[in-house]
């Protein structure tokens, strides 16, 4: 019988900061613990549990569930659907509980953390389970650009322009909710920060959080990186003890008794399903796509003639990425499949677009 508490590890960070990409490294990475993931999706597309899948090569022997262990909330934000989505998920774990060892949690890129570790105080959660951390995740060099919280006199400008946005959350103010709960910041890609990147990084997290949070500065080495990977799993916070003293810009616009919406309700998705591609002719022309539209993050899959593997796209700002994670199984349709989250985004167009790289399946 398992005595002492599960401990949940808390990923936060906006959409691409690498929040999946440090999961999948923890799973392929730590051995001998039965960890259990919980994925918060946006949008109508599982991208983030099916990559999650592909890479808990061991999770299928230790399942809490009957197929992986990835427990998926694709119905809204985490930090709306706490009761609803959650706690159902967190129940059925505690009746697993003496075949857990750690849970894993990857919120929503516009999720706000603290309603989620909030809820470990609730009695049906508390007994059984803890925060061993909330983890936030910086992209690097998207911060450094000011593409989503350095442009904040863009921002404010806009804010006080047009009176429907007066009290509703800008990025800027999602990013400082977010590390305002952070036990550990992780700024990703740091590769590709030069030295007065790094300098603004720094002090711009400095503003933002106590110094007691330790920020690190990581890169994709990491992914390999066992020891370090394990040290994320063991740092014994207890978050929820303390969440409650934390203030934020989401409780002082409910304080003031403000109408607030979230920021992501006033983000779009949209899902472009291909059959086989040229995988050239989709780069460049999801890269035309990032360029000349307001497109935050693009991911997916996409299914290329004569190739055995699947491919991995992920786009965030400019930045296009991809790579092949593992083989097309043969009961699984080959299609290209890619999430686009972003603004005023015409659905219709961008599968037209991305159409033109759409070849005939050669088997």
């Amino acid at each position: 019988m398992q005595l002492n508490k599960i401990p949940a590890t808390v990923v936060t960070g906006f959409l691409g900061s690498g929040k999946t990409t440090l999961l999948a490294s923890m799973l392929r990475q730590v051995t001998g613990k039965r960890i259990a993931v919980i994925v918060n999706e946006f949008g109508e597309q599982d991208i983030d549990s099916s990559l999650l899948r592909s890479c808990a090569l061991g999770c299928e022997d230790d399942a809490v569930e009957s197929e992986s262990g990835i427990y998926e909330l694709a119905n809204g934000c985490i930090c709306c659907t706490v009761e609803e989505e959650f706690l159902p998920v967190m129940k059925k774990l505690v009746a697993r509980r003496d075949d857990i060892d750690h849970i894993l949690i990857e919120t929503s890129g516009l999720a706000l953390p603290k309603p989620l570790v909030q809820a470990f105080n609730w009695p049906e959660v508390r007994q059984h389970c803890t925060v061993d951390a909330i983890i936030t995740l910086l992209d690097g060099p998207a911060v450094a650009s000011g593409r989503y919280a350095s442009d904040v006199d863009k921002v404010e400008a806009q804010r006080r322009a047009d009176d429907s946005l007066d009290h509703d959350p800008s990025l800027r103010e999602l990013l400082d909710d977010q590390l305002s709960a952070a036990d550990l910041v992780l700024v990703s890609k740091t590769d590709l920060l030069g030295p007065e990147d790094r300098e603004r990084l720094e002090a711009l997290i400095k503003e933002r959080v106590p110094e007691s949070v330790k920020t690190l500065f990581i890169d994709q080495t990491l992914a390999t990186n066992t020891a370090q990977l394990e040290a994320l799993m063991g740092i014994a916070a207890a978050s929820e003890m303390n969440i409650d003293r934390i203030e934020n810009h989401h409780d002082r616009h409910h304080a003031e008794g403000a109408h607030h919406d979230h920021a992501h309700d006033h983000f779009d998705s949209c899902v472009v399903r291909l059959g086989e591609v040229d995988g050239t002719a989709l780069a460049e022309a999801l890269q035309a796509l990032l360029k000349n539209h307001e497109i935050y993050r693009a991911k997916g899959f996409a299914a290329l003639p004569g190739k055995p593997m699947r491919q991995v796209i992920q786009a965030v700002g400019e930045r296009l990425d991809s790579y092949f994670d593992r083989l097309w199984r043969q009961d699984e349709l080959r299609q290209t499949q890619l999430v686009i989250i972003g603004k005023g985004l015409d659905s219709e167009a961008l599968q037209r677009a991305l159409a033109s790289a759409e070849i005939e399946a050669t088997t």
